[in-house]
């Protein structure tokens, strides 16, 4: 996945056990959005006709992300990636442009909605999309269970008739209206020139409402008693054109009435062939025809939407190919290795790069594999000057990894600054052409002068905070280049800062929202300020002889003036000696604080009344490596701390404890515990994540716990009276501490397998240049020069196992696929009648079982 492509880090996993006998695993769906802009809104009816707008990101109706507010504006820009694995079922996911009121409820201008099985249309690529009109017909989502059952009836008259049963069982998925979903269900019978309803009983605070409700019809036309028919009546083609309806409705208190959520519409002529049907549904919109306005009123918007789909078999499976990936380094020469091969394949350097680095680090294989790319890579530069510059596999692999084993590095060293700088919005602009009326352009100098002196102190003070696999991977960097370039006593410097200064610390202060220090793109000065620092940070960190020439700008080179001392030179040069040095103390265990993950949700009060509104209160919570906090604000004192070590488990909590969606639970000593409300599926999904991580290898983790509440005298799950009675359920996440939870192997090792799949063209052809290339070693061949082989025989070898492997993976597969088309219903619970994907799942089946008979 392209994820350097994306500032929103928003994405689609799901999490569903397959029950396939030796194939079991796990499929996972993964998706990156980015938000980039709107235009053609329509303008505000007001004297100003502008708008402020932000845009959200919504797994059918429930946001899990929101951009930030462009003030002012029909055609704003955002910008903004997300990414994130959800971990739920979804038919769509939408986008809502809002105009935001300050007095009143923020209103709509429109959406866009792209079905899960349209999402492979749009893969990694820019697209417009034209905003549609939101109302109750737009806004349909979830699903209905339902029986049907058409009866033959004898009269004491002898005339026959015929009973339509209508059971409503239950629901799941409906949307919530107005911030409360209230549902019930009306029947109707409806034909030519009848209409008969009925209506079941309204299910309070809950949008999975369970009604177990049956609703009986008379169907009544006099035929003549057929024990061999079961539908054997004189006017067929009356009855043919009626149907049964359901409408599902939010029971509202407003004046305006009930809220429309869907409906299913079902000709009753089906049933002559089968009496008895029983299926989910997926709900529809009315069909009403009567859009207004044209599509292009609203305006549109442009994503860029990345979805991949997985499904992870157990570890055996991918044996033969991670062996062979894992032993990549002690490949003579590397570049005839598995991982290399990958890098030469792919169209991009940075799609091998993430499965890779996530896969050697899960095995602890990081540091050798990168030494030995970049050893090889340096021996193929010519210029020192030129040393790691470029988009090489080497390069993506070192920033893939200074990303993942970085990001606390950078929490501590830099956010409490950007923080700083993002609240305070000192005026920092130094060009002269660009100043505001009444600001000083000294002043100005001056305010950017102390920023950039206190990120330079910050970052080449943070030496020991340097995590040993980034210090390792230093080391091995300025070994190599010092060893090529024995003339050039800067190189092992210029090596190490090229990644630290311009890949590493720069990036995140030019965009500090990539890298989890901010939580949206800044505000237009801000991001000014930041790209002022980053560039002077950059060339301080970069040691070259020239510094005046490394910016266009005069008023950089002037501004730099304040910098060109040798103190700074001398502080970079210790620093670097510092995280790239082979004798370096291991400072793993970080003393102060980290911060993992903070912001608002709502916890129930503990040991307070067990009813009433005033048990649940919004806080912020705040987790670090130490303790799990909340307070009433940010930035207040803590109300309650808990110690990581006193976290026994994690888990989710049932819906129905408290009404109440997305609830998990922190449980305690003494069997207390505290349940948190998360914002939606996908904050409660990341919160409980990190807390199990943090709290994985605590020694009295508990192994059974409650899934729902202890109120009203017992556990509502297993009925148990005592409020200190055991679990009754085994806690999840259970895996013995010595696994990485952060990094799925068997999931890397599939999409690694995956790519080599998509680039199995290139695959042969690669081959074909090894066999060209022993046949024949004269002028390399164009068509062959694109890669990189320097021992075509061992290349060869590798590329026959790599190609052995992906085609047994791809059978097993195969096989799965099969196998899966073979149990699964239509019209199951997992797959609903209305389901788009799965009936082109069938269709495609269904071709590949016609072209292999």
């Amino acid at each position: 996945m392209d994820e350097h492509l994306f500032g929103l880090n928003h994405f689609e996993k799901e999490h569903h056990r397959q029950p396939c006998r030796s194939r079991c695993g796990w499929t996972f769906a993964t998706e990156a959005v980015r938000a980039g802009e709107a235009k053609n809104l329509p303008t505000y009816p007001g004297p100003n006709k502008m708008r402020d707008c932000y845009c959200t990101v919504n797994l059918d109706q429930e946001e899990v992300f929101r951009t930030k507010i462009v003030e002012k504006s029909l055609c704003p820009f955002y910008g903004e990636d997300f990414y994130c694995e959800i971990p739920r079922t979804f038919r769509h996911l939408s986008f809502y442009i809002f105009d935001r009121d300050v007095f009143r409820r923020d209103s709509i201008i429109g959406k866009v909605a792209i079905q899960k099985e349209d999402l492979q249309k749009y893969h990694n690529r820019d697209t417009w999309f034209q905003l549609q009109h939101v109302d109750a017909d737009s806004e349909v989502q979830g699903k209905v269970h339902l029986e049907l059952r058409l009866s033959e009836v004898i009269t004491d008259t002898g005339v026959v008739c015929h009973k339509l049963a209508t059971r409503v069982l239950e629901c799941q998925g409906l949307p919530i209206v107005n911030g409360q979903c209230d549902p019930y269900a009306t029947v109707t019978l409806a034909g030519p020139s009848r209409s008969e309803a009925k209506k079941t009983k309204v299910k309070k605070k809950t949008n999975n409402p369970h009604f177990d409700e049956v609703f009986y019809f008379e169907v009544t036309r006099p035929s003549s008693y057929n024990k061999k028919s079961q539908f054997d009546i004189e006017d067929v083609d009356e009855v043919d054109k009626m149907e049964i309806r359901v409408d599902l409705w939010n029971a509202s208190n407003l004046k305006f009435g009930d809220e429309f959520l869907g409906e299913l519409r079902l000709p009753l002529k089906f049933l002559r062939q089968s009496s008895s049907y029983e299926a989910w549904y997926f709900l529809q919109p009315r069909d009403n025809g009567n859009k207004s306005l044209k599509p292009d009123d609203l305006g549109s918007l442009r994503l860029n939407v990345v979805y991949t789909e997985d499904h992870v078999f157990s570890s055996d499976y991918y044996s033969p190919l991670r062996d062979l990936l894992l032993k990549s380094a002690d490949v003579e020469p590397v570049s005839a290795s598995a991982a290399h091969i990958l890098g030469e394949v792919c169209r991009e350097k940075q799609e091998a790069a993430i499965p890779l680095v996530r896969l050697f680090l899960h095995y602890g294989r990081i540091v050798p594999f990168i030494s030995a790319i970049a050893s090889a890579e340096v021996k193929r530069t010519q210029d020192p000057n030129t040393i790691f510059r470029g988009n090489s596999l080497t390069s993506k692999c070192i920033d893939e990894t200074m990303k993942l084993a970085g990001m606390h590095y950078l929490q501590v060293t830099l956010k409490p600054i950007i923080d700083e700088i993002c609240q305070v919005h000192k005026p920092c602009e130094i060009d002269p052409v660009k100043l505001k009326d009444g600001e000083n352009l000294e002043n100005n100098r001056e305010n950017l002068r102390q920023y950039v002196d206190r990120i330079f102190t910050v970052i080449t003070k943070s030496g020991v905070s340097c995590p040993t696999v980034m210090c390792d991977i230093f080391f091995s960097l300025r070994e190599s280049a010092a060893k090529r370039f024995q003339g050039d006593p800067d190189v092992r410097y210029t090596a190490v800062s090229s990644f630290i200064f311009l890949r590493f610390f720069a990036p995140a202060i030019l965009s500090p929202n990539l890298f989890q220090l901010t939580p949206h793109h800044p505000d237009p000065q801000t991001s000014r300020t930041l790209t002022l620092i980053s560039k002077t940070i950059q060339t301080l960190g970069s040691l070259s002889k020239s510094k005046s020439a490394n910016f266009k700008e005069s008023y950089m080179a002037t501004f730099y003036d304040y910098f060109n001392e040798q103190k700074y030179a001398d502080a970079v040069k210790n620093f670097l000696d510092l995280i790239s040095s082979s004798g370096r103390r291991d400072h793993k265990s970080i003393e102060q604080p980290i911060l993992l993950k903070e912001g608002f949700m709502i916890k129930r009060a503990q040991g307070r009344k067990r009813f009433g509104m005033k048990n649940f209160k919004k806080r912020w919570f705040r987790l670090t490596n130490h303790e799990f906090t909340y307070q009433k604000s940010k930035g207040d004192h803590p109300l309650c701390s808990i110690p990581i070590e006193n976290i026994l488990a994690v888990e989710r909590l049932e819906e129905e404890s408290f009404k109440m969606k997305n609830m998990f639970q922190v449980i305690q000593p003494e069997r207390r515990v505290l349940y948190i409300q998360a914002n939606n599926c996908v904050e409660a999904k990341d919160w409980i994540d990190i807390l199990t991580k943090v709290s994985q290898c605590n020694k009295k983790r508990l192994t059974v716990y409650h899934p729902s509440a202890y109120l009203n005298g017992h556990w509502l799950c297993c009925k148990a009276t005592a409020d200190n009675t055991p679990g009754c359920t085994p806690c999840t996440g259970g895996l013995p501490a010595n696994i990485q939870l952060d990094i799925d192997g068997d999931r890397e090792t599939e999409r690694i397998y995956s790519l080599f799949n998509l680039y199995m063209p290139k695959l042969e052809k690669m081959q074909e240049a090894c066999g060209s290339k022993s046949v024949y070693d004269g002028p390399e061949e164009e068509e062959y020069s694109t890669f990189i082989i320097d021992d075509p025989k061992e290349t060869y070898k590798t590329l026959k196992l790599i190609i052995e492997g992906v085609g047994t993976l791809e059978q097993e597969h195969a096989q799965y696929k099969r196998d899966k088309f073979k149990k699964t219903k239509y019209g199951s619970q997992e797959h609903p009648i209305g389901d788009k994907s799965f009936q082109t799942y069938i269709r495609q089946q269904s071709e590949i079982s016609a072209h292999s008979i």
